[in-house]
């Protein structure tokens, strides 16, 4: 694992802004890449808490998909910084996951990565990308099949 103190892991932070109206795609992935989320519950647990974060306004949910070792968000930022935001998602999904499934120590990596969408790209094509991920990842054949994802645009 990397040290969040490194020269590297620094350096990833340089420059980093949160800007409130500004929509992200943001990647948060396990320690160890570990396929927590290829539990059922457990990747319930994370989405409760990204709803948590969305039902405080802290962020606008537009679309998601939780893989077995990392997870997929796009928001429109409301409130706070991203840093704040991730960091709430992350200690209370691993408080209820360590709890839920008796792990102990680290359930995250440190850091996480952020893309800042520009105007003209379609937010519809990145939310179609992103929860396209469990079909390009081989776990199932059709996105429908796959239970842990959603999107705004999304109508049953």
């Amino acid at each position: 694992m990397k040290n969040a103190n490194s020269p590297r892991s620094r350096a990833l932070r340089k420059g980093r802004v949160s800007i409130c109206g500004q929509v992200y795609l943001l990647t948060a992935v396990t320690h160890e890449r570990r396929p927590v989320f290829s539990d059922f519950i457990n990747a319930r647990l994370l989405i409760r808490s990204m709803q948590e974060q969305h039902d405080a306004g802290r962020v606008e949910s537009l679309a998601f998909a939780v893989l077995p070792d990392h997870v997929h968000w796009l928001v429109l930022l409301k409130a706070g910084t991203l840093s704040t935001l991730l960091k709430g998602v992350k200690g209370a999904s691993a408080r209820r996951i360590n709890s839920h499934a008796g792990f102990e120590g680290p359930l995250w990596q440190t850091g996480y990565h952020d893309h800042a969408l520009r105007r003209d790209e379609d937010l519809r094509e990145a939310a179609r990308y992103l929860i396209a991920n469990p079909v390009r990842a081989g776990l199932v054949e059709r996105v429908m099949d796959y239970p842990h994802w959603d999107a705004v645009w999304f109508e049953p």
